[in-house]
């Protein structure tokens, strides 16, 4: 009870309400802590023996001297406020010697940005360009890939250059030279012949889809056109030859052959030979 209360001095011990015991006054050292929460803090004061007017009275007192001890603390210290004042006076170089820097380095923030984004575009080109590149290496690969398959076609045709630029008719002359050797031929090569154009007509297919897949404006697809008829043609001679020499009872030979003009897309023409055949 001592550590909360005191009671009045010795001179009033006659007064009975001046020998009753009095609430400490709040201690000026719990409104200076970090964490000092006013719920808090009047939360911990409900064991106090005061009443609320009184304590309201008394919190409102204690401000009044902090606001007069801080106008007080102000007017001691107004003379050094002056002062600081003064000293503050000739800045302005310094302030317009700072502005000039943020200035001079905005302006070369400003040039290193213009000339990464110069960089920037000319990445962008570069890479567009190699795209482009990129797409015209695969285009010409795909080109000597067809140009590749067309000679081999060829040397296994034996067709000559000359022979590839010549017409139909010029290879129909050529049929009715050769076919007085074609017994001979045929009985050399035997089965070997029919699987051997079945290979071809299987090359050939694969080389046409190829050409067809660049698209019909290509140049070089243009120009090649005539290789490829040539090649056709020869395949097709080649069918009817191997087709009149087939025997009666080799129906699968010429299921494989008819199968081949279908491929083709030549099936009126093995209608013909077989009417040939059976002339």
């Amino acid at each position: 009870m001592s550590n909360r209360f005191f009671f009045g001095g010795s001179d009033d011990s006659d007064s009975g309400e001046d020998n009753l015991p009095f609430p400490k006054p709040l201690s000026r050292a719990a409104f200076l802590t970090p964490d000092f929460d006013p719920a808090t803090y009047l939360s911990s004061l409900r064991n106090r023996h005061q009443t609320l007017e009184d304590l309201r009275t008394e919190l409102r007192t204690r401000s009044q001297d902090i606001s007069k001890e801080l106008l007080d603390l102000v007017n001691d210290n107004y003379q050094d406020f002056l002062s600081l004042g003064g000293s503050l006076q000739g800045g302005d170089e310094k302030v317009e010697e700072v502005r000039l820097g943020l200035l001079g380095f905005k302006r070369e923030i400003e040039g290193l940005r213009a000339k990464l984004d110069e960089r920037r575009k000319e990445v962008d080109d570069l890479v567009a360009r190699r795209k482009a590149v990129r797409r015209q290496l695969q285009l010409g690969r795909a080109l000597c890939k067809i140009d590749y398959r067309l000679h081999e076609l060829e040397q296994s045709l034996m067709i000559t250059p000359d022979e590839a630029m010549q017409n139909k008719d010029a290879g129909n002359d050529h049929q009715e030279i050769n076919e007085g050797d074609e017994d001979s031929d045929d009985s050399q090569e035997g089965n070997g012949s029919t699987s051997g154009l079945i290979r071809h007509v299987r090359q050939y297919l694969l080389t046409r889809r190829e050409m067809e897949r660049m698209g019909p404006h290509n140049k070089f697809i243009v120009q090649n056109q005539a290789r490829l008829k040539k090649v056709k043609d020869t395949i097709l001679l080649d069918l009817g030859n191997a087709l009149k020499q087939t025997s009666g009872r080799d129906d699968q030979q010429l299921i494989t052959l008819l199968a081949a003009y279908r491929d083709l897309d030549a099936s009126h023409e093995a209608v013909q030979v077989l009417k040939e055949r059976l002339s």
